[in-house]
């Protein structure tokens, strides 16, 4: 009769912490506290209250604008509100009011957190990846005592895989670097693999990382690339008639990629590797 209750009740969650994660992704790259000062406009400064701090409501409230200075807050803040409040609501209804739920809920947010920090800031704060490390291998232990059937790695495979994905993600790294003649792969790149790898095991983080680099492909293919040709043809000609000046294409952190990917490969990655694995045997 209530059976709509527990996933209500992820939902709101998940928007809970949807503004604390805007919090830290606004403060941890500037190495500031995300417990002190309390939430205040970026504008003029002054302390949000409460109700108007109430994730989604408090900013259609206040038409998006600071109730002192009027200044618009920025969209961002709701949307990734209700990003998280969603995702916290799928993982209810996919696993049910259960601890693999909320194992899942929590990793999605810590990669949606990552991925907007790289995003912005060209930064992985240690913040998201200490925790999002302890929280992966503390509850594989927890579910391995508990007999708990989940997509996330036992507690060998997460060590192995936090271990593998830091280091064929280093690997790259470096390849990249000899080819590209410039840094590839930052460390913030290594420690979220470690997530990851926690995560899923050794497979699925190689998985993981191969994943990312067609989600970074297409989205380079179908957004970079045009995007950069369209701004070019639109800056002022040269003096002397010169052609347009150089734009170099812009570097996009593959954080941004890897936490997509790590999202597919922990919910369907185990059937891929198993289909794959079925078609290359039965190829034999």
């Amino acid at each position: 009769m209530n059976d709509w209750l527990p996933p209500l009740f992820f939902a709101l969650l998940g928007a809970a912490l949807g503004s604390f994660l805007n919090v830290c992704v606004a403060r941890w790259p500037r190495g500031e506290s995300v417990l002190r000062p309390p939430s205040r406009c970026p504008h003029c400064q002054r302390y949000i209250a409460w109700h108007d701090n109430v994730p989604v409501l408090g900013w259609l409230v206040l038409g998006g604008r600071c109730r002192w200075c009027h200044e618009r807050i920025s969209l961002r803040y709701p949307v990734v509100e209700a990003l998280v409040a969603l995702g916290w609501l799928a993982a209810a209804l996919a696993y049910g009011p259960s601890f693999t739920a909320l194992r899942v809920a929590v990793f999605g947010t810590v990669m949606l957190g990552i991925a907007l920090t790289d995003l912005e800031h060209y930064l992985i704060p240690d913040g998201f990846t200490v925790f999002g490390f302890l929280w992966v291998i503390a509850t594989a232990m927890a579910a391995a005592w508990r007999a708990d059937p989940s997509p996330f790695a036992g507690p060998w495979d997460a060590v192995v895989g936090a271990c593998a994905g830091a280091g064929a993600i280093a690997i790259v790294g470096w390849l990249g670097e000899v080819i590209l003649r410039r840094e590839a792969m930052g460390f913030g790149d290594v420690t979220m693999m470690a997530v990851i790898g926690g995560a899923v095991g050794p497979e699925r983080a190689l998985l993981t990382i191969f994943v990312a680099a067609l989600i970074g492909a297409f989205a380079f293919v179908v957004v970079v690339f045009p995007l950069t040709r369209w701004r070019t043809r639109r800056e002022p000609q040269l003096e002397l008639g010169l052609a347009p000046a150089h734009r170099e294409l812009p570097h996009v952190p593959f954080g941004v990629f890897l936490a997509p990917a790590a999202l597919l490969t922990l919910v369907w990655g185990q059937n891929f590797l198993a289909w794959y694995m079925g078609q290359l045997l039965g190829a034999m």
